[in-house]
């Protein structure tokens, strides 16, 4: 028996492009040069963002955020093979696929801040980000209730011929929940088009993979449920997009769901909220290392192919850091929702006892700026 654990490295079992050995000239299949370089920028766009959201919430700008340090081939290598019509259905470290597909800066700015610009008005948590045009469901604080929602949506899309493709994203932690189980069943009865991504980042919060799973993989949970499965380094973000494209391929085709284990590292905390240092030691370095991180990687590989300059990497950080920090400034002088909007989305015709609590509602808050103007200066 081996005494390999899931959040074991186990090297065998991944599939890579990036390889010590790969050609200088090789080119992964399946892109061209301008793909190789969107992906690159793409990442660094992701850990741009994280670098000023992480500031904003240190200096009491917002008051909390999620990042995803470390992870970025995950959500650019799946967000490069999807189509304009396919569904994602994340958990709150997935926007970089928000942002790889083109949705604007200031929807996930505004989102930051929760002002009357939010989509989601202010009334969901922070780093539960949504957008309906690119089909991009908001996500739940409730672990893996959204793979169920998946499913669903992948099912309705078999009925109705639609050639759509269904991806959602769960955690290591999350493959124990009981929704994981029961998603997994149905897809693997009934095949429904969706590719359901494990992201092991090897930690849900602070509990590593070895103390909640004794599979010696997580993408071995897959046989199980009668679901074809791999597992890919998810830190190289061309072995990643290999994966999904062959996925969604098969998806597409009729040939039912697949899960794919993407072995990552969280580089950073859970969350805003979270101290790392209280459960694990300095092995986030090495995660950050010129070896193992996701941007260094490819960099490295883009060197190898003479793609990639000094003057390129510094363009490409400048321009993104300046599009990030405009966006977020705008943001923040983006006034708050108003208390009316409280009343909106709630019923499709407001009831006259709803109607009545909004009306005695803004009386009173107009009463009460005009009898505390000036008061309470910004």
């Amino acid at each position: 028996m081996s005494s390999k654990s899931a959040g074991s490295a186990n090297t065998e079992t991944l599939l890579r492009v990036m390889a010590d050995n790969a050609k200088p000239d090789q080119l992964p299949a399946g892109l061209t040069v301008e793909d190789i370089k969107r992906m690159y920028e793409g990442m660094i766009a992701i850990r741009a963002y994280d670098e000023r959201q992480k500031n904003l919430q240190r200096s009491g700008r917002i008051g909390f955020c999620v990042t995803s340090t470390g992870e970025e081939a995950v959500q650019v290598g799946t967000a490069h093979a999807l189509q304009p019509n396919d569904w994602v259905y994340p958990y709150y470290r997935q926007y970089g696929v928000m942002m790889y597909r083109g949705v604007p800066l200031n929807v996930l700015a505004d989102h930051l801040y929760g002002n009357q610009e939010d989509l989601a008005k202010g009334r969901q948590m922070p780093a539960h980000y949504t957008h309906k045009d690119t089909h991009f469901v908001s996500s739940s604080s409730v672990i893996g209730t959204h793979l169920i929602h998946a499913v669903g949506t992948a099912m309705a899309a078999k009925y109705r011929k639609d050639p759509s493709v269904t991806v959602t994203y769960i955690g290591d932690g999350g493959t124990s929940s009981n929704d994981f189980h029961s998603s997994l069943t149905f897809a693997g009865v009934f095949k429904p088009p969706v590719v359901l991504f494990i992201v092991n980042n090897q930690y849900a919060i602070s509990l590593p993979v070895a103390k909640q799973c004794g599979a010696e993989t997580l993408h071995a949970k897959g046989a199980g449920y009668g679901v074809p499965a791999i597992r890919v380094d998810g830190n190289d973000v061309f072995a990643v997009y290999q994966a999904s494209r062959e996925a969604y391929a098969r998806a597409r085709a009729g040939e039912g769901p697949t899960l794919i284990e993407l072995f990552t590292y969280r580089a950073g905390p859970h969350s805003s909220s979270d101290d790392p240092t209280r459960y694990r030691g300095k092995e986030a370095d090495q995660w950050l290392s010129e070896e193992k991180d996701p941007i260094a990687r490819a960099r490295k590989y883009m060197q190898k192919l003479g793609i990639w300059t000094e003057a390129y990497e510094e363009q490409v950080w400048e321009e993104t850091r300046t599009r990030i920090n405009l966006a977020t400034t705008e943001a923040e002088t983006t006034p708050e929702p108003s208390w009316a909007s409280l009343f909106d989305d709630v019923y499709e015709e407001v009831p006259p006892a709803l109607a009545r609590q909004r009306d005695e509602l803004l009386e009173t808050e107009s009463g009460f700026e005009r009898q505390h103007e000036g008061e309470f200066p910004l």
